[in-house]
């Protein structure tokens, strides 16, 4: 004997079907929702990490930018300390050239010539005076080049001057005061065996 099935087992395939198809569709939301909200703390905990790290390094660059200020301000004030150190090592090196300059003046100053005036300009030295003659003029100028203080005489200009009944040359000069170490060089060594 045969059997026929007149239920409906299509519209129930279907049916089961279409439950399963909810229940997947529903399992499927879920898991995209779970999926975006895991992916999306993963996101914000990198960014979070990256605020921090970046906030680290603003506060790290601050810092830096201080010390950059203090290292800057040290250079400068190192800067003017070196320069005050160099003015006062040129004057402690140029303060013994005066001394130098009025010793060979009264050293090399013939008989005859008289100083009018003397202005000395870093390492040369403009000299204004009177002579009784030319030939007392010239004496100084090679007294000058043999001073071993002096050097390089110029003469720049003789004229014919009268001071009461006498009639002088008035003359200026120009030469140069040699650097302290040159003249030191200059002078005759001591000899080896020999005692102050």
């Amino acid at each position: 004997m045969m059997r026929i099935n007149l239920l409906p087992h299509r519209a129930e395939k279907r049916r089961a079907r279409q439950v399963q198809f909810i229940a997947l569709s529903v399992i499927s939301v879920l898991l995209g929702v779970l999926l975006m909200g895991l992916v999306q703390g993963w996101i914000s905990t990198k960014i979070s990490y990256q605020e921090r790290r970046n906030a680290f390094l603003k506060e790290e660059i601050t810092k830096l930018d201080t010390q950059i200020a203090e290292i800057k301000k040290l250079r400068e004030e190192t800067q003017a300390l070196l320069e005050r150190k160099n003015t006062v090592e040129k004057l402690q090196s140029d303060r013994s050239d005066v001394v130098h300059l009025l010793d060979q003046m009264l050293r090399i100053l013939p008989d005859g010539v008289y100083l009018k005036s003397l202005k000395q300009t870093e390492n040369r030295v403009n000299l204004v005076g009177y002579a009784q003659s030319n030939a007392r003029v010239s004496t100084l100028m090679r007294a000058i080049e043999d001073s071993p203080w002096l050097e390089s005489p110029e003469l720049v200009v003789v004229s014919s001057a009268r001071v009461g009944n006498a009639r002088i040359s008035e003359f200026t000069l120009n030469f140069k005061l040699t650097k302290q170490q040159a003249a030191v060089n200059a002078l005759p060594a001591k000899p080896v065996g020999a005692k102050n």
